[in-house]
């Protein structure tokens, strides 16, 4: 009986570990177990996303400095629902078609409409590409904050078994302390990827925001040129 009872008590596989743990403990594990989970969710799901949107880009890009007519390429994205450089393209050609539909007169009024739609268009698509990221920063930051809290109450637990048992026996704070490390290691699990997730992909984001801001200058200067262009026959004509 004893060997069967000391056979119970050393039993450390992560199983009986999580089974043995107190509730509090077991409430840290599967927290962040659930984060690990989420965590990768977003691994996964960011991966995709700055993988499309970079093709998405270098795609544009080719067409756009293809020398293909500009309202022909409005008219092809604009029956779409376009993202990224695109989506800051069909939001400057649409201010660009409305003003001139109404009979805009003043160049400089025009060029600081289309540069606000660009600028919204703009701060609107880097808020998608940073989307998540915050609770990445969060698991990264409390992860092991929360497995801390878990160590303390497995150790907890083993100084109770060492009072209640008067012995120091390893069998007897073996499980507690056991349980104590496997909460470490799951908070570390979860916050390890988060955080160089996040770090590489607030990289990606600003390598992305910085690409779009570079295309809407130019796209500035283009139509401002073109604004030039137009309006001033009709100013002097006036």
């Amino acid at each position: 009986m004893e060997q069967v009872g000391l056979a119970a008590t050393t039993d450390v596989t992560l199983w009986s570990l999580f089974m043995q743990a107190g509730l509090i403990v077991k409430l840290v594990m599967l927290g962040l177990m659930g984060a690990s989970v989420w965590t990768w969710a977003i691994i996964v799901d960011k991966s995709l996303r700055f993988a499309r949107a970079r093709k998405q880009a270098d795609s544009f890009e080719q067409i756009f400095w293809s020398g293909q007519s500009l309202e022909e390429l409005y008219r092809t994205l604009s029956d779409r629902n376009p993202t990224g450089m695109a989506a800051i393209f069909v939001s400057a050609m649409r201010e660009w078609k409305k003003s001139f539909e109404r009979g805009a007169r003043s160049p400089i009024g025009l060029q600081m409409r289309i540069d606000k739609a660009m600028d919204v268009t703009l701060a609107r698509e880097a808020e998608g590409l940073e989307a998540r990221l915050g609770s990445l920063a969060t698991i990264g930051s409390a992860g092991p904050f929360i497995g801390l809290f878990g160590t303390v109450v497995g150790i907890m637990t083993s100084f109770q078994a060492i009072a209640g048992s008067k012995s120091t026996n390893l069998a007897v704070v073996a499980p507690g302390i056991a349980e104590a490390l496997l909460a470490t290691a799951i908070g570390l699990v979860a916050a390890i990827p988060a955080v160089i997730a996040y770090n590489k992909f607030t990289a990606d984001a600003g390598k992305m925001t910085a690409r779009m801001e570079g295309f809407a200058d130019e796209f500035s200067a283009i139509l401002s040129r073109q604004i030039d262009e137009k309006l001033q026959p009709r100013q002097a004509a006036q």
